[in-house]
């Protein structure tokens, strides 16, 4: 039963290492394609899970998270924002337009 109990254990620590390491690749993706657009960005939160982006001009910032659902991997942001992690190019033109 013990043993059992932590493989279970280790099972999950090493599931929730990849999550976080394909969570990071995804914003490192989106924190390349904002940056290229001239906004600025951070990465925040614990263990750098969520992505900080500041419109230069503006001062408003937003925070991006990249969350595994039942459908893949998406970035979700304030006000509704959702977008699937592949359309990183379109949610950075869509940032930039909110952040001005």
């Amino acid at each position: 039963m013990i043993r059992t109990r932590l493989k279970a254990a280790v099972v999950s620590v090493v599931r929730g290492r990849e999550i976080a390491e394909e969570r990071r690749r995804h914003l490192v993706a989106l924190a390349n394609e904002v940056g290229a657009r001239g906004l600025a960005w951070r990465f925040a939160g614990p263990e750098e899970s969520l992505l900080s982006v500041t419109g230069p001009r503006s001062g408003r910032q937003i925070m991006v998270v990249a969350t595994l659902t039942g459908e893949g991997w998406f970035y979700l942001w304030p006000g509704g924002g959702m977008a699937d992690v592949a359309e990183a190019p379109g949610v950075a033109d869509r940032l930039t337009r909110l952040l001005g």
